[in-house]
């Protein structure tokens, strides 16, 4: 009986472990999708007022249409008139809009777009709490001062757009060369995972 117990929950936490991941990304696609149908809402209304599409066929075309508009928008950006007119956009939008320099800085970075901004400073894990204490954080370096001391900003997960500015001395701070921004931040949004690989130590030269 011991075994046939144990064959059933055995076999029944594998059952889970291939259809909960499913379940979830499933789950959370609906989430999104809900969110972005939303935001698209006037505009689908707008389009079944006027054309011969209707409901979820409607969202589909109008959410086609703006990833449409960013293609365009990315072959503009890529011109002369299009680059100075990025550039004038951000700078404004930099002084009116507090938080949209961080936010656009850690969109490029999450994209593989690099960039050379406040959030291009290396990758450090930092121990918030002092030296000797063994909690410590993912963060990015965003300023060094002349006594010592290293800013750092500190994402958190699942959404790294908002986080924590802590101010902390130098011997607080390992800085991890071989880890960019891109991958840092792929870990917070994974809410940890793939950390082992991040904060693993880098290989000897003799290996």
């Amino acid at each position: 009986m011991t075994r046939v117990k144990t064959f059933v929950s055995l076999t029944l936490l594998g059952g889970l472990a291939v259809v909960l991941p499913i379940a979830i990304f499933v789950l959370l696609f609906q989430w999104l999708f809900g969110q972005i149908s939303e935001i698209v809402a006037p505009a689908v209304v707008w389009l079944e007022a006027h054309t011969e599409f209707k409901d979820t066929l409607a969202r589909l075309v109008v959410i086609a249409l703006i990833l449409g508009g960013c293609f365009l928008i990315g072959l503009l950006v890529k011109t002369s008139i299009g680059h100075w007119l990025h550039r004038h956009v951000d700078h404004w939008l930099g002084r009116l809009a507090p938080g949209y320099s961080t936010i656009r800085e850690l969109v490029t970075q999450f994209i593989g777009g690099g960039g050379e901004g406040v959030l291009s400073g290396p990758v450090a894990r930092v121990r918030i709490h002092g030296v000797h204490n063994p909690l410590s954080v993912t963060a990015i370096v965003t300023s060094q001062h002349a006594g010592g001391e290293m800013t750092v900003y500190v994402p958190t997960a699942p959404v790294p757009t908002s986080g924590f500015v802590f101010h902390v001395p130098a011997e607080c701070v390992e800085i991890l060369p071989g880890v960019t921004v891109e991958g840092a931040m792929k870990t917070i949004v994974a809410c940890g995972a793939g950390s082992a690989s991040l904060l693993a130590p880098p290989p000897s030269a003799n290996s």
